[in-house]
């Protein structure tokens, strides 16, 4: 249970059963006035019936906060991950994990204009997502009191949490009886399903869990063909229409759907220490990887670029982990965007059958020069006869190392 009293909590609420049943719970087993925060993170679903729901469930009309943070999940989360080419344990593109600390961040904003002194969540005590979610709690408002109803409350069972609902007049789908199938977290960036059907991972998952992207084998027969504009490494337009980014990123999630690209089944190591399962598809951040990595190609130099691919596990893992809020990853993010003041131009994509290549890239910034690479004489900034002293000098210790192992046998 909570340690204190409180008056006055912002529960992230999606309006579903498990939210749901949290709101009757605060209420009756707290005695706290409840405030609902609904996010469209470009899920796919209204959040309009949710905040309908909140009011139905006793949250004052005023206090049922829902708004529209595409454009801002994308631009101010999404496009900086993005500058760093971000893979979790190579693989993974981060989708629920970079969601998290933007619904936190309105919370406490909500939570500062209302009064509220607390705030909660509806993350398991198994998950990722709790300490996400409180790791932004406290970095942005160091005394809010936070709650984890998964955590604190005694249903032992999942019928219990039903029967609870039932008493307190919350609205049970039939399918809520019986045993989901899978769970499913989505965004705009990615659709991720966890549990039951998938919990083996030496069975294939079935078609049915895939929704954001049809089967490759059933793409096109025909590769699809696009350029995408890049300005200091964030996308600006597609086939030259500029675009805002949260509208780049659905343009991508559909080029990407109708050729099968972005799918991943991925058995990855949770923060909390345990392995999970998880098949996520992320059609419109595949194709941005690519291409942010084909624009980098031609305008980041040798050393820049495999600086970045040192740094970008560490900056990973910080997302993953929840620190999304914490000084290094802000250092990290500095040394990142300064990265990409000359990232930009235009590159060519190819989409087909879940594949996604780069075949053509240009920049008023290019490094690239024909001139330089080509196998004919007359570059001036390369003499051939340099290359033998560059040769031997890095083959010294090697030199002098076999020399050694010749002399001892």
């Amino acid at each position: 249970m909570a340690t204190k009293p409180v008056k006055k909590v912002v529960l992230a609420y999606s309006g579903g059963l498990d939210s749901s049943t949290i709101v009757k719970w605060l209420q009756s087993e707290l005695g706290a006035e409840v405030v609902t925060f609904t996010a469209d993170l470009g899920q796919g679903e209204e959040i309009e019936p949710a905040r309908q729901k909140a009011i139905t469930l006793g949250v004052k009309p005023e206090n049922a906060f829902v708004e529209d943070v595409r454009e801002e999940f994308v631009r101010d989360y999404v496009f900086p991950m993005f500058r760093a080419n971000t893979v979790y344990e190579g693989q993974y593109l981060l989708g629920t994990s970079i969601a998290r600390p933007l619904i936190a961040k309105k919370q406490i904003e909500i939570a500062r204009r209302t009064g509220a002194d607390a705030v909660a969540h509806g993350a398991t005590g198994k998950g990722n997502d709790q300490v996400r979610f409180e790791l932004a709690y406290y970095a942005l408002e160091p005394d809010i009191h936070v709650i984890a109803p998964w955590r604190d409350w005694d249903f032992k069972s999942r019928e219990a949490l039903l029967d609870f609902a039932e008493k307190h007049q919350i609205p049970i789908t039939k399918d809520k009886r019986g045993e989901a199938p899978f769970s499913v977290d989505a965004n705009l960036l990615h659709s991720s399903s966890e549990g039951k059907v998938l919990e083996d991972p030496a069975v294939e998952a079935p078609e049915f869990v895939h929704m954001r992207t049809i089967a490759p084998e059933d793409a096109p027969d025909k590769p699809t063909y696009i350029t995408m504009d890049f300005e200091k490494g964030d996308p600006v337009a597609i086939d030259g229409v500029a675009m805002s980014p949260a509208t780049i990123l659905t343009t991508l999630n559909r080029l990407g759907h109708d050729n099968g690209v972005g799918r991943l089944d991925l058995v990855e190591n949770r923060f909390v220490g345990m392995k999970s399962r998880g098949v996520y598809e992320t059609p419109g951040g595949t194709i941005l990887l690519a291409a942010h990595r084909g624009i980098e190609s031609i305008t980041l130099d040798r050393g820049s670029m495999h600086l970045k691919d040192e740094l970008m596990p560490k900056y990973a893992s910080l997302i993953y982990n929840g620190f999304w809020f914490s000084p290094e990853r802000e250092m990290l993010q500095a040394a990142i965007d300064h990265s990409q003041q000359m990232v930009t131009g235009q590159v060519r994509v190819k989409l087909y059958k879940g594949n996604v290549t780069i075949v053509g890239r240009t920049s008023p910034y290019s490094l690239y020069d024909q001139e330089l690479v080509t196998f004919e004489e007359g570059a001036v900034a390369y003499d051939h006869r340099d290359a033998a002293g560059f040769i031997k000098l890095n083959a010294l210790r090697l030199r002098v190392k076999a020399t050694r192992d010749r002399r001892n046998g």
